[in-house]
C-alpha cells in the first residue's frame, strides 16, 4: 500500500511540476518541466536522503565518535528487527530529529546536538524509536522525495516571480498564469507535505512507543522538543522549509495549530494519544516526567534552581563523570 501511495504521490507532484512549467512557459515549458521532474524523481530515489542530510549539515557518527547515541540507535534497531541505519548528528541547539532513506536497508537517522543535551536518556531513546518507526513503516522515501519536489516547485514559483514567464505563449493565462505559478503551485505542494506528515506522525508515535517500551517517554520528549523549538531558532530549517515535515516536531517558527496549514498534528493531541496508550497498560511506570534532568541533559528552564548543576556534556554523548542511565 505504501508503494502505491508513493507512486501516486510522485505522479501528482510530477503533474504539478509540469503544470507550473506550462503556466510559465507554455507547452515548451511543460516539456522542460517534465524532463526535469523525471530526472529529479530518478535522482531523488537514489540521492534525496543525501541532499536532505547535506542541507542540515549532518555529520555521520559511529561507536567511537558518539558511543551512547550510536548505542541507542543500535539497540532500538535490533529491537525493531531493522538493519542498523546510518547515524548522523546535526550541530544545532534546537532539539529535533528526522529519518530519511529510500528503504530500511538504506536508511539514516539524524538528531541535533540540542536533542542530546536537553533530553534524558529515555526521552532520546523514545525520539529515535519514533524515527525508526518511520523507517519501518517505509515513510522515509515518500517524505524525502516530497521534500525535494516541493522545494523544486517553490523554486519554479520564485523563477516566475523574477523572470515573469513567457507572456507570448498560447496558454491563455499570461500574467495570471505566472501569478498562479508563484502562489498556488507552491501552496499545493506544501499542502501535500502537510497531509503526508500529519497522517503518518500518529502512526510513528504509536510504533515508536512500542519499540522503546514506554509511551510516556515519547510524550515527555515531544513536550520538551515543542517548548524548546518555539524559542530556539533553526536557521537550516528556515532556509529549507520544504524539509520541515520530516522532523519529529515542526522546526519552523510560529506553527503550532492543528489545522489544514500545519505540517504536524498539534503536540498536545499527540501527547494525549500517547498518554491514552499508557493508561491502557502499555509501558512501565518509571517514564520520565518531563521535569527531571537525565544523565546527559544540560540545564534548562525546567530544572529547579536549588538542584545542583551537572557539568554540560559533550554534544553527542553522556557526561563521562555523570550517572549512567538505563538502556532502552
Amino acid at each position: 500500500m505504501n508503494l502505491i501511495r508513493t507512486a501516486m504521490l510522485l505522479a501528482f507532484m510530477t503533474a504539478l511540476f509540469m503544470a507550473v512549467g506550462y503556466l510559465i512557459g507554455g507547452s515548451g515549458g511543460m516539456m522542460i518541466a517534465f524532463v526535469i521532474a523525471a530526472g529529479m524523481n530518478f535522482f531523488g530515489y537514489w540521492n534525496a536522503d543525501k541532499m536532505v542530510l547535506r542541507m542540515h549539515h549532518a555529520v555521520e557518527v559511529n561507536e567511537q565518535t558518539a558511543p551512547e547515541y550510536f548505542g541507542i540507535v543500535r539497540d532500538l534497531a535490533a529491537r525493531a528487527g531493522l538493519p542498523m541505519p546510518k547515524t548522523y548528528l546535526i550541530q544545532n541547539p534546537q532539539p529535533n530529529a528526522f529519518a530519511t532513506g529510500r528503504n530500511p536497508q538504506n536508511a539514516a537517522v539524524a538528531a541535533t546536538t540540542g536533542l542530546l543535551e536537553r533530553l534524558s536518556y529515555e526521552e532520546v531513546a523514545a525520539v529515535m524509536a519514533h524515527e525508526l518507526a518511520h523507517v519501518q513503516n517505509r515513510d522515509t522515501l515518500t517524505m524525502t522525495i516530497t521534500a525535494t519536489l516541493a522545494g523544486a516547485i517553490s523554486m519554479l514559483g520564485n523563477f516566475a516571480f523574477f523572470f515573469g514567464g513567457n507572456r507570448d505563449n498560447n496558454n491563455g493565462f499570461g500574467i495570471v498564469g505566472v501569478l498562479v505559478a508563484m502562489i498556488v503551485a507552491p501552496l499545493a505542494a506544501a499542502m501535500v507535505q502537510m497531509a503526508i506528515s500529519r497522517t503518518r506522525e500518529y502512526s510513528a508515535d504509536r510504533r515508536g512507543a512500542e519499540i522503546c517500551g514506554n509511551p510516556l517517554w515519547l510524550a515527555s520528549a515531544l513536550d520538551k522538543i515543542a517548548r524548546n523549538a518555539q524559542r530556539i531558532h533553526n536557521p537550516d530549517a528556515e532556509h529549507n522549509p520544504a524539509t520541515a515535515h520530516m522532523f519529529i516536531i515542526n522546526p519552523l517558527s510560529g506553527e503550532r495549530m492543528d489545522n489544514l496549514f500545519s505540517t504536524h498534528p498539534a503536540t498536545e493531541n499527540r501527547i494525549a494519544a500517547l498518554q491514552a496508550m499508557a493508561a491502557k497498560g502499555m509501558g512501565r511506570s518509571d517514564a520520565p516526567t518531563g521535569r527531571s534532568r537525565g544523565p546527559w541533559e544540560a540545564a534548562d528552564e525546567t530544572v529547579q534552581p536549588s538542584r545542583p548543576e551537572v557539568p554540560k556534556p559533550n554534544p553527542w554523548g553522556r557526561n563521562p563523570t555523570g550517572p549512567r542511565g538505563r538502556r532502552p
